[in-house]
């Protein structure tokens, strides 16, 4: 017999790949990440955008700091001008001025899982920066990392090998049988004020095996255990996002339970459509075999969300027309187009709302901020169109 053209790859060759790859990340994020330094916001806003954001003129805000109800603001030693403010500065001027976009005590706070079994459509991208988008809003943001892949933890600007212990950081230990009874063990300040952050690693995935054996072992309904563990700490938050993995498991289901809403992200393409429309056809089988066992589960609000758009392609102009034709009232209105610009920053374990300095000034900036705008503003309204006491409010303004 003669030698195969190409040689057998072993166990002992694929380990090779991975020490690689492993070592190729851990240069990325040693770059980013630098030795005992933490990520930092660097935003600054000028009285004038501070204003803006605080829905107040700055000359109150001005007198505000004479008359002592603001810290003075800060200045620079050598020139004697502003530097600026922080947003934890522009929430401390919400705060004063009674501005907080907060719900009311008695409104149920809104949990948006960002789901579909697909991997690369854009999920981690739509839960970091609509969670950016809304901490800049003033609203406290519960980000819960629920993919073993770390993907949005890495964002937040922890390292899922070196920061985060699956033993005690992430969802994993909820899921294991006699774990915490609340959530409040895994909660994480993060260097974005307002938002909190329950982070992932690669550990996570384990719970995938733990739930399944617990629902073979106590022959009982876990999957309401995300739910539950929800619970726990919702009255500490406005919103609350789920960043499922790519794939129908235990997990998925989990987030499928726990949600009270759900974001569907959906590229305009034949491949990527037709998976949306395989996952819809899923979704709604699944839900109903999860309601025999857990009791049936309503939304606030079911919304497919077009992403990676690029209108320079007839094929995907085409496509999204279908789809607007298709859900004439499920599509938001709102696009998340292709953009450079989330690529490059995703690159650089950031965000397009983090960026500062001359990059923030170009014309590819400008344009993409303007798509994560309107995304952020669609979804605000639909959170808000869920709390009674925003319904005043809304008619005020004309979107009810």
């Amino acid at each position: 017999m003669t030698d195969p053209i190409l040689p057998p790859i072993d166990l002992e060759a694929i380990d090779r790949l991975a020490t690689r790859a492993s070592t190729v990340i851990e240069r990325l994020r040693e770059r980013v990440y630098a030795p005992g330094t933490h990520k930092q916001l660097e935003l600054r806003f000028n009285v004038k955008k501070a204003a803006e954001m605080v829905k107040r003129s700055d000359k109150l805000i001005r007198d505000a700091e004479a008359d002592g109800r603001l810290p003075p603001a800060s200045t620079n030693p050598d020139t004697g001008r502003r530097t600026g403010y922080s947003l934890a500065e522009v929430n401390r001027m919400r705060e004063v001025f009674g501005t907080l976009p907060h719900r009311a005590a008695d409104d149920p706070a809104l949990v948006l899982a960002v789901q579909n079994f697909k991997g690369g459509v854009g999920k981690s991208t739509v839960v970091t920066h609509l969670s950016q988008y809304l901490a800049l809003k003033g609203y406290r943001v519960c980000v819960i990392d629920c993919d073993s892949q770390a993907s949005t933890t890495s964002i937040f600007g922890l390292n899922p090998d070196v920061d985060v212990d699956e033993t005690e950081d992430t969802l994993y230990p909820f899921f294991r049988h006699g774990g915490p009874t609340s959530l409040h063990y895994a909660l994480r300040a993060t260097y974005w004020p307002g938002i909190a952050l329950i982070p992932a690693n690669l550990g996570l995935y384990d719970a995938e095996y733990e739930f399944a054996a617990r629902m073979a072992r106590e022959q009982t309904f876990v999957l309401d255990r995300l739910r539950d563990g929800i619970e726990t700490i919702k009255d500490q938050f406005d919103v609350i996002l789920l960043d499922p993995p790519p794939a129908l498991g235990m997990l998925s289901l989990s987030v499928l339970r726990a949600a009270n809403a759900l974001l569907i992200p959906a590229p305009p393409n034949n491949i990527d459509f037709g998976s949306t429309a395989h996952f819809l056809k899923m979704l709604s089988a699944t839900l109903d075999q999860l309601s025999v066992a857990g009791g049936a589960r309503d939304y606030a609000f079911v919304k497919i969300l077009a992403t990676k758009m690029n209108d320079q392609k007839s094929a995907q102009v085409a496509i999204k027309r279908m789809m607007d034709a298709v859900f004439p009232t499920e599509m938001m209105q709102a696009v998340l187009k292709d953009s450079a610009e989330i690529d490059n920053a995703t690159a650089n374990l950031s965000t397009v709302y983090e960026l500062t300095g001359a990059s923030a000034r170009t014309e590819t900036h400008r344009r993409c901020r303007a798509y994560l705008d309107a995304v952020g503003r669609e979804a605000e309204i639909l959170i808000r169109k869920t709390w009674p006491s925003h319904r005043r409010a809304l008619q005020k303004e004309g979107l009810i």
